[in-house]
């Protein structure tokens, strides 16, 4: 989702998700020769292109054909914003196809347990991609048919993720519940770590099934991290190519210390910049690599920051904006924007207003923690006055204008219970996850009709 990225996880594109790469590319096709008499020299002809509908793989007698995974490529290339070439589509291949067999088999085992997944539950996803990016209805689609990406692509990967979710609550029966003693006993926990550092971390997990053959994995993790030093949102490519439970995420791991994480990682995560973007070098942990960012860093018991309420308008534009080609439609939304930051003085008045302009974007996007706010989002609030309208703010959609209602101090190192019992929950449901995914591998049928190193 972003367009920007487009967050594709359900819970949060990804991340759409809204869910990176390095493999040797998939061997072409052999070209045939043809030997002509003696007397002439031998000519190749040049290799067929693949058909679209050839087999890659069987997955207990499910195929898993050529177009399926050009389509996934296609969507990564969509979600990151970033151009992908030939070359990088060949590498991300191999990791591609690994995933997709392991959709093919969350999905048999879904099925095999009678779970339905509503057609309202994929278009709510939809609707929350859309919503986190700023598009309006419908325009998610579009841009998906623009890059000559089959919606059905998206919808698999949104039921599969779907579906998982409610294999992962069966499997973890009684479990799923977090009663209040086990919230109390974290809180001692959290208690007794006062003054001690912990991180706010987002994680890629690359799975390696065979520690003695991790030569390919290990190229794909460092393809990652080249896309991702050229741009690639992190919560994207962690929603479309995380093997971790927090792909649904974006990868966030939340708020995490130092005897929560692999030793490898804490004497990376010591180093780290905070929130600049950098990414890790691939960390060797136990069941594969691990790419990480640093989005904060605090010590337990005290991280004074502010909480925001705010109200926002949005003004759509007919048409993505074109700079050199300004429509009589925008330059009237902006006189109208202008308009609204002379007449418009309290947060009421801003609700109405927005709700005038036809409410794209909801009035009330919740309270917001500043400190934490994209640096464009921090400048805009930090400083503007209860009850007054911001600058505007003109992307290719539209025009947002922003009003703080109200502005509190908060100590963000105290973890509500709400967020404790998330957090319990998310260990719980990482542990089930990877536990499952081992015995549906160990159980299933896999017919590779393509080598894949170490498989």
């Amino acid at each position: 989702m972003r367009l920007r990225s487009l967050t594709l996880a359900c819970c949060s594109l990804t991340a759409l998700a809204l869910p990176v790469c390095g493999m040797a590319p998939h061997a072409a096709l052999a070209v045939s020769h043809h030997h002509a008499p003696a007397a002439k020299a031998t000519q190749a002809s040049p290799a067929q292109p693949e058909p679209d509908d050839m087999i890659i793989a069987v997955v207990n007698s499910i195929p898993l054909t050529k177009r399926d995974v050009d389509n996934r490529g296609k969507l990564f290339a969509l979600s990151t914003g970033l151009p992908v070439s030939d070359d990088l589509m060949a590498r991300l291949r191999p990791q591609i196809i690994r995933q997709m067999i392991d959709e093919k088999l969350r999905t048999q085992e879904i099925l095999s347990r009678h779970i339905n997944i509503a057609p309202e539950q994929i278009a709510a996803a939809i609707e929350n991609i859309e919503k986190r990016n700023g598009m309006t209805a419908g325009t998610l689609r579009n841009h998906l048919a623009q890059d000559g990406v089959s919606l059905t692509t998206l919808i698999d990967q949104l039921r599969v993720q779907i579906g998982w979710i409610q294999v992962l609550r069966q499997e973890l029966g009684p479990r799923s519940r977090v009663s209040a003693g086990d919230i109390a006993q974290r809180q001692a926990a959290l208690k007794r770590e006062e003054g001690r550092t912990e991180y706010e971390i987002s994680e890629i997990f690359v799975k390696v099934d065979d520690p003695r053959h991790a030569e390919e994995e290990l190229a794909f993790t460092n393809t990652i991290i080249d896309e991702l030093h050229k741009g690639a949102p992190f919560p994207i490519v962690a929603a479309q190519f995380s093997q971790s439970q927090t792909a649904l995420d974006g990868g966030s791991m939340g708020w995490v210390q130092e005897d929560e994480l692999d030793p490898s990682v804490v004497d990376i995560v010591r180093r780290m910049p905070v929130g600049v973007g950098a990414v890790s070098n691939p960390i060797t942990v136990p069941g594969g690599f691990l790419i990480v960012t640093l989005n904060g860093k605090r010590i337990v018991g005290k991280e004074m920051g502010h909480m925001v309420n705010i109200r926002q308008a949005f003004i759509a534009f007919d048409a993505p904006l074109d700079p050199q080609h300004v429509t009589p439609q925008q330059e009237a939304a902006l006189q109208k924007a202008m308009q609204i930051i002379q007449t418009t003085h309290n947060c009421e008045a801003m609700e109405a207003v927005n709700k005038a302009a036809g409410e794209k974007r909801p009035s009330d996007p919740g309270e917001l923690p500043l400190e934490r706010l994209n640096p464009q989002m921090q400048s805009v609030l930090a400083e503007l006055p209860v009850g007054q309208v911001s600058r505007p703010m003109v992307s290719r959609e539209g025009i947002d204008l922003l009003m703080v209602c109200s502005k509190t101090e908060k100590n963000f190192s105290n973890r509500s219970p709400s967020e404790i019992a998330d957090q319990l929950m998310n260990e719980r449901v990482e542990q089930a996850a990877r536990q499952l995914d081992s015995d549906l591998h160990r159980r299933a049928m896999i017919d590779l009709h393509v080598k894949l190193k170490g498989a």
